[in-house]
């Protein structure tokens, strides 16, 4: 008896489906992260931001002159916890110690006191030889030489128009001051200026006899 020969089974071949991938990435929160904890600088410690005030109102006192003033507060600046603002300090301490010792030399005479002005002039000191011009005329308001100094230093500073004023007021108070103006090469700035001509070369007649004069130039 024959067999039937078995039904061949159809196998289909299954093609594995293909998975599209996803063009879209998968988007992943990170976590944040922590910044570190900054450290406190010297510039949040409110003594250094007082040195630092400290400071600029004594450079601007020193502009003004106030030495007196700004020596006590770059003291306080020297004393402070900052090391480089205490050695910017210290310089101008010492700046200021120098000028409070000039300040408080003591004269005889007015005239000496002129003479250190003049020396301080020639020194090419003129902020400091204009301040004690200024105070020989507090003391003696006729001291004439002191104008005719402070006439000559508007000329040296290029202050045309103080230069003129002060030199008519000290001819003024002594005409004598014509004569040195004439022959003082410290207003060759004003040779050219009309104004300066016709102060020391008045019209016939109009010109006084000179006085005698203590000034020294």
């Amino acid at each position: 008896m024959k067999k039937k020969a078995a039904a061949k089974v159809k196998r289909s071949a299954s093609k594995p489906k293909k998975t599209k991938a996803s063009t879209k990435k998968s988007r992943r929160t990170a976590a944040p992260a922590h910044a570190p904890e900054r450290k406190p600088s010297i510039a949040d410690d409110p003594r250094y931001s007082q040195a630092v005030g400290n400071y600029q109102a004594g450079l601007k006192a020193m502009q003004e002159r106030k030495f007196e003033r700004a020596k006590t507060l770059l003291e306080k600046v020297v004393e402070g916890a900052s090391r480089e603002l205490a050695d910017r300090a210290a310089v101008h301490l010492s700046t200021c110690n120098q000028q409070l010792a000039r300040s408080g030399t003591t004269f005889k005479t007015q005239e000496e006191h002129y003479d250190y002005a003049v020396a301080l002039m020639n020194q090419g000191s003129y902020d400091e030889a204009r301040t004690h011009l200024e105070k020989i005329l507090k003391q003696n308001a006729k001291a004439d030489y002191a104008v005719y100094g402070l006439a000559v230093l508007d000329c040296l500073q290029g202050r045309v128009e103080d230069a003129l004023r002060h030199l008519d007021e000290s001819i003024r108070q002594n005409p004598a001051h014509r004569i040195h103006a004439r022959n003082d090469t410290d207003f060759q700035n004003l040779a050219d200026d009309p104004r300066f001509t016709e102060l020391l070369y008045p019209e016939p007649g109009i010109e006084p006899p000179p006085a005698t004069s203590s000034w020294k130039r």
